[in-house]
């Protein structure tokens, strides 16, 4: 399968300028419903703010925005070119501002509305979906970091750690590089660490 880039979890922000409050909230979706339905919780929610402005973009599927009364081109595209740059999918968006009493002009609002989605989305995280091989290594504790680098190195994550008389560093790879693991591994610790693969799974994981 190809790879893609998902929200980790929720994640929520708070950014103040010039009297104004600027609260992010982003989220993983699935549909397009979904995030519709996101968007007018917020709405609900935030009833006295001033706006909420809001994006999605659904993989395979629409991408979509509002400045909600904000000037134009100054929230919704700015917080839609957050996910893009970071490749995101399947994510929305909801920034709500409390006004101030200060006008920002554009330059300023463009900057408030980029802020609170990617800080928000900071905060949620960001999750590879793919398939994943899964690599369980035991060792001595000596080489638990050279092993923990091994798999960064080659874009996998560390999902657990038990530690018993040697310590057994349960790990997630991508599909293609689990065998280069394995051999690196082997290397790292002289032959000595035992690798046994666990299989393969498609899901999310978290890498941010």
């Amino acid at each position: 399968m190809r790879e893609y880039f998902v929200p980790a979890g929720a994640g929520e922000s708070e950014y103040d300028e010039k009297r104004s409050r600027f609260l992010g909230h982003v989220r993983f979706v699935s549909t397009e419903e979904e995030a519709k339905a996101f968007v007018a919780e917020m709405k609900k929610e935030h009833y006295d703010a001033r706006h909420n402005c809001w994006c999605y973009i659904i993989k395979d599927g629409p991408e979509r925005y509002s400045d909600d009364s904000e000037p134009q081109g100054t929230a919704g595209i700015p917080m839609l070119e957050v996910f893009r740059r970071e490749g995101v999918t399947n994510a929305v968006c909801v920034v709500t501002r409390y006004f101030g009493g200060v006008l920002l002009g554009a330059g300023g609002l463009l900057r408030a509305y980029t802020k609170a989605a990617k800080d928000a989305l900071s905060d949620a995280g960001i999750s590879a979906v793919r398939r994943w091989t899964r690599v369980d290594v035991t060792c001595a504790y000596a080489a638990l970091e050279r092993i923990k680098g091994e798999c960064a190195a080659l874009s996998g994550t560390v999902s657990g750690v038990e530690y018993g008389a040697d310590v057994t560093v349960k790990t997630l790879l991508p599909e293609e590089a689990a065998g280069e693991f394995v051999r690196r591994a082997a290397d790292a610790t002289a032959g000595a660490a035992l690798c046994e693969t666990a299989g393969t799974e498609e899901r999310p994981v978290r890498i941010k």
